[in-house]
């Protein structure tokens, strides 16, 4: 069923965007039509992923309040959740608001996205023309007439990170690095509090469960992306980044530099 909704038209897509920079002469058109696909992707994405962040923001500047209304109504669970709603709706704030767009998002990535990278990067270049041709291209002015070149800058696509150690070890290196990095950053973009809510957690020696698993995740989410990275085809790393960097610009449009302002690498770098 996600073949027939999901990922057959992504190929198709991803296939015609190759068969025009193939028409145009451009080098690496299978890794660039990758490029391209994804960017298309976040594009058409960019009013819901939109939404989702602003709601995010709001429940984050929320943060103060909340901590204050946990201080004083502390022992009556009844009392804190009146409450709660009734500061999310004086600020027009719907705690459920981002999970429609964030199941949706899950569905084109999981189920759309990512079979229509793997089988197009798992598929060998011979074989690739009849199983492309026959079984998944829905019309013959996009139907590939010879098997397209899984080099991108001259590292295989269908390879992994591991498999390259031994030809490669500097770009087996640096992509499961970037690959980490860029989640990194963008996590840390997300998971940005209000300086009250910061410095109302410094005081207290006991974290709640919720901010010791986001504390958690900021670093080990990427770490686990990086080591998946490693194992998994540089294509997919590829098509990863390039929806990272997306999903960095824009973070940065909804809500600016975000948690990267802790740093204060940019007021160092001003004085």
């Amino acid at each position: 069923m996600f073949d027939q909704l999901l990922v057959y038209p992504l190929l198709n897509i991803l296939v015609g965007i190759y068969q025009g920079l193939t028409f145009l002469h451009i080098p690496y058109a299978l890794g660039f039509s990758i490029v391209i696909l994804t960017a298309l992707i976040r594009l058409v994405m960019y009013p819901m992923i939109t939404s989702q962040l602003r709601a995010s923001k709001k429940m984050q500047d929320l943060a103060p309040h909340i901590s204050a209304l946990k201080d004083k109504h502390k022992g009556d669970n009844t009392k804190l959740h009146q409450e709660t709603m009734r500061l999310y709706k004086e600020h027009g704030v719907n705690p459920a608001a981002g999970c429609l767009s964030a199941v949706v998002q899950m569905a084109i990535i999981i189920f759309g996205l990512y079979p229509a990278f793997i089988k197009v990067i798992n598929l060998d270049p011979a074989k690739a023309l009849a199983e492309v041709n026959n079984n998944i291209i829905y019309t013959d002015f996009i139907r590939l007439t010879k098997p397209w070149d899984t080099l991108f800058f001259g590292v295989p696509l269908a390879k992994n990170p591991s498999e390259l150690m031994a030809v490669m070890p500097m770009v087996a290196i640096l992509i499961p690095l970037m690959t980490g990095l860029l989640q990194f950053i963008q996590s840390k973009m997300m998971f940005s509090k209000p300086k009250e809510a910061l410095q109302k957690e410094q005081q207290n020696k006991k974290e709640d469960f919720a901010t010791a698993f986001q504390a958690q995740s900021l670093y080990i989410f990427p770490v686990m992306i990086g080591f998946f990275s490693y194992t998994f085809p540089v294509g997919l790393s590829l098509y990863w980044n390039t929806f990272t960097v997306f999903g960095i610009l824009q973070q940065y449009h909804v809500s600016g530099l975000g948690g990267l302002v802790s740093w204060n690498i940019w007021k160092r770098e001003k004085k």
